[in-house]
Parts: structure tokens; C-alpha cells; sequence
């Protein structure tokens, strides 16, 4: 259970892993969002970020921000449900919380090697991937497992 706690890290202990990381020869992976109700589409999308490197970290909205971003009744699963979770899948090796609604200044103090949303994103509007690529890295977009998202279970459950 401590491993588990030991992933979900502040900014400046997940700036100071990631830099050991890179000094080891890791290639680090980024992706963030709100990630209310773990469901398959979420499971698929992170395993298939953390193949593109050796470490996947995720920025992890905090509830403030997910209410701002999604509406009052939004998040369903708190902040540090949500983070455990994630925290608590193998392939995920650092889970930082963020409060902005983007995660820009995050991946600008992380610099990460790639960074990775879904294809329902156009690479050139993935907020930080002007940062990345000044860097050298890589933007990547991964396709979302289709008729999955958080949406879509609200609506489920509702329907019952």
C-alpha cells in the first residue's frame, strides 16, 4: 500500500524524481486530465501511453479545477480517490494534482520527453506541446477506446 501512496507526489518531489529519472537514461511520458470514474477507455489510453516510454506520469486535475472544467456537480470521485486509483495501476509511476485548468505550467517545470493526449485532439492544440517540442521531444495522440468516457457512465447510471 505505501508504493501505491509513494506515486501520488507535490510538484517539487515529482521535479526531483523526473530529473533523477532522466539522469538514468528514462524517457519520461506525460498525460493529465480529470480521470472522474475510472472506466476501461481510461485504463486502455494510460497502458498505452506508458508503452511510449519508460515512466508515465499523470497530471491529475484537483477537484476545483474538474469543477471548473466540468460543472458543480463534477468531480464524482474525489481528489484523492481518483489519484489512488491511478496511483495504484502498474504502468502509472507518478501521479501529480494540479489546480490550474491546464496542465502548462506543470509540463513546463517537468519538461517531459513525450507528451500524450487523445486523438480527439489536434497535436498542434495539445496545451505544453510548444514546450516539448522547444525541448526536442515528442507529441503524441493515442485513439480512445470508442463508446467510453465518463460522460457516457453518468448518463448509464442516471438512466437506471
Amino acid at each position: 500500500m505505501s508504493d501505491v501512496k509513494n506515486k501520488i507526489v507535490s510538484l517539487s518531489e515529482g521535479e526531483k524524481t523526473i530529473e533523477n529519472w532522466k539522469h538514468d537514461g528514462n524517457k519520461i511520458v506525460f498525460t493529465n486530465g480529470c480521470f472522474d470514474l475510472i472506466h476501461l477507455g481510461h485504463v486502455d489510453y494510460l497502458e498505452k501511453a506508458s508503452n511510449k516510454g519508460t515512466k508515465l506520469v499523470v497530471g491529475l486535475n484537483t477537484d476545483t479545477s474538474v469543477t471548473r472544467l466540468k460543472g458543480k456537480n463534477r468531480p464524482i470521485m474525489d481528489e484523492n480517490s481518483r489519484a489512488r486509483i491511478l496511483a495504484s495501476m502498474e504502468f502509472v509511476d507518478l501521479v501529480i494534482l494540479f489546480a490550474e485548468d491546464t496542465p502548462y505550467d506543470l509540463i513546463s517545470l517537468l519538461k517531459p520527453d513525450i507528451l500524450i493526449k487523445g486523438s480527439d485532439y489536434l497535436t498542434e492544440n495539445i496545451v505544453g506541446s510548444d514546450i516539448v517540442l522547444k525541448n526536442g521531444g515528442e507529441v503524441l495522440t493515442i485513439d480512445m477506446v470508442k463508446g467510453y468516457s465518463t460522460s457516457n457512465v453518468i448518463n448509464k447510471i442516471k438512466n437506471l
